[in-house]
């Protein structure tokens, strides 16, 4: 999540991720102690609305189809209006590589594993350390407490999943037409990455897809911390993580953080 064009080297994730803006997120719901288990199995979609289906039981099947998107854009859309880009896998075999471990990151915290599906075009470790940058950012989930470190096999009690838009739908059961190829979501342990998400980023969100990558990771890890989704607090103001920004800002700023560079939790209105 070399890769594609979504997953850009470590020096330019450092580089970028400073001047994104700081963001607000609410305490709908119940917030969890970090490292404990989830208080839900069901899968939690960002894009667009949370879906009550249960979690599959089976591994996604690979998929036959070696079909793809063409994603050549123009304009001011995600990715800061690049004139073309790679084809995206639209699906994969459903098999995953396991990052190796990166240097960046605490000794302690929460275990977590990042893995990416083969053939989706984007480096395990790459992943990994862009993963481990939004993690520690100041701006994060570590202002509530929790903090994370990264392993390499089943000690991990959370586990980002980079995959193809149809192995996202069949790990998240994607059952809702419009949800249909453009959900991520978090189910049990894991937060399943859209690569179309994880590469493009959002029409909705001003900024690049580097910029999107955090919003996604807080926004899953803020359900897996057991938090509700949020909605914009007032017109101008920075868009809450939680809030399910692909469905449209009500007026917010595009943001991608838990909390502002001066370690604000910025709250919004709970989403019933």
């Amino acid at each position: 999540m070399t890769v594609s064009l979504a997953a850009v080297g470590t020096a330019a994730m450092l580089a970028l991720l400073p001047q994104l803006l700081p963001d607000g997120a609410s305490q709908a719901g119940t917030a969890r102690t970090p490292g404990t288990a989830s208080p839900s199995p069901s899968p939690s979609f960002d894009d667009p609305t949370a879906s009550e289906s249960p979690t599959p039981s089976t591994s996604p099947k690979p998929s036959n189809s070696p079909d793809a998107t063409n994603t050549s854009r123009t304009g001011n859309g995600p990715g800061n209006g690049a004139s073309s880009q790679p084809a995206i896998p639209r699906s994969g075999p459903g098999t995953f590589a396991t990052a190796p471990l990166t240097t960046t990151g605490p000794a302690s915290g929460t275990p977590y594993r990042v893995q990416v599906e083969d053939g989706a075009g984007v480096d395990p470790a790459d992943a990994a350390r862009q993963i481990a940058v939004i993690l520690n950012d100041p701006r994060g989930w570590g202002q509530a407490g929790a903090s994370f470190r990264q392993v390499t096999d089943a000690e991990a009690e959370l586990v980002f999943r980079v995959a193809t838009a149809t192995t996202t739908d069949q790990l998240c059961n994607v059952r809702q037409p419009d949800h249909i190829g453009e959900v991520n979501c978090r189910t049990g342990p894991n937060v399943v990455i859209n690569l179309k998400r994880w590469q493009l980023g959002s029409p909705e969100f001003a900024g690049p897809p580097v910029e999107y990558r955090a919003l996604i990771v807080n926004h899953e890890v803020g359900h897996w911390l057991g938090r509700g989704h949020l909605t914009c607090p007032g017109p101008g103001r920075p868009a809450p993580a939680m809030m399910q920004q692909i469905d449209g800002l009500k007026g917010c700023v595009s943001n991608a953080w838990p909390y502002d560079t001066q370690g604000r939790y910025l709250d919004g209105p709970a989403v019933p």
